[in-house]
């Protein structure tokens, strides 16, 4: 039996023990003369959120237009659950919720209307948008007009679009964009509720929230993959570790506060003392 080769030192082991949701095997996305993606091949596990991180240009957004079925590939293809999305596609559909960067809503249904809609849509005689407005906070505003929403409740409906009939791949483009910081933490406390038994990926380009909803972290750049792994591999391998910050009384000596990071960390240090 020939023995697997390490993984490169960018990319952390796999977590193989997962079911694999979504896999990408050599995606090429060529317009003209410049790829936008170049041979990604990238996994998605279920019961994971996995972040697309990158600039502007990184290859987010053509990832994720080709994991919806939007643009085709130039060359690769994905499978889905096993299923191959060149030529599977509408089977794949109904199991895919997804979330893109601007809203498709409509001004003139509530809350409660656009859940129904889109339910009857996907999943015929689905009648469990209640119970999915009191999960992601939309109960309250299941009679209103989505035109009168703020931003953070368009986004937050936009989401429960996307988990709606139980959709077993959850595919969010930037779904934080344009909300404040308080919807922004009540958006990740929805996703991160919603992702067992889901494979769930998400494109954004702030890594703070990259780091609190992801169990793995890919970035992207130039349409490529550069490194892939959890937030604690990536800080563990490019970064400098946790800086931890103390403000201690006076009457305090700063030791004891040394002692009890020596106590989980063994390999902590002092870096300044002000």
């Amino acid at each position: 039996v020939k023995e697997r080769s390490a993984p490169p030192p960018h990319l952390e082991p796999e977590p193989t023990h997962l079911a694999l949701g979504v896999s990408l095997h050599g995606i090429t996305k060529i317009y003209g003369s410049k790829a936008a993606v170049e041979n990604l091949s990238l996994n998605f596990y279920e019961g994971n959120i996995t972040s697309l991180l990158g600039h502007n240009g990184a290859g987010k957004t053509t990832t994720i237009s080709i994991l919806t079925g939007l643009f085709p590939t130039s060359s690769g293809t994905i499978f889905v659950y096993g299923k191959d999305i060149k030529t599977d596609q509408e089977v794949i559909r109904k199991n895919m919720g997804v979330c893109m960067q601007h809203n498709v809503l409509f001004n003139y249904l509530t809350t409660k209307e656009h859940l129904l809609l889109y339910g009857y849509i996907k999943v015929p005689h689905w009648s469990k948008e209640e119970l999915l407005q009191e999960e992601t906070g939309l109960y309250g505003h299941r009679h209103k007009l989505t035109g009168s929403l703020s931003g953070g409740m368009k986004r937050k409906l936009s989401i429960a679009i996307a988990l709606l009939g139980g959709s077993r791949v959850v595919i969010l483009d930037e779904p934080t964009t344009g909300v404040d910081p308080c919807s922004r933490r009540s958006i990740w406390e929805i996703i991160s509720k919603n992702k067992k038994g889901r494979t769930i990926i998400l494109s954004t380009h702030h890594l703070d929230e990259a780091e609190v909803l992801s169990d793995r972290i890919a970035f992207l750049e130039h349409g490529g993959l550069k490194c892939c792994g959890s937030p604690f591999y990536l800080k563990e391998t490019f970064g400098d570790g946790y800086h931890l910050t103390l403000t201690k009384k006076k009457v305090s000596p700063f030791l004891i506060g040394e002692r009890v990071c020596l106590c989980w960390q063994p390999s902590a240090g002092v870096s300044s003392l002000s």
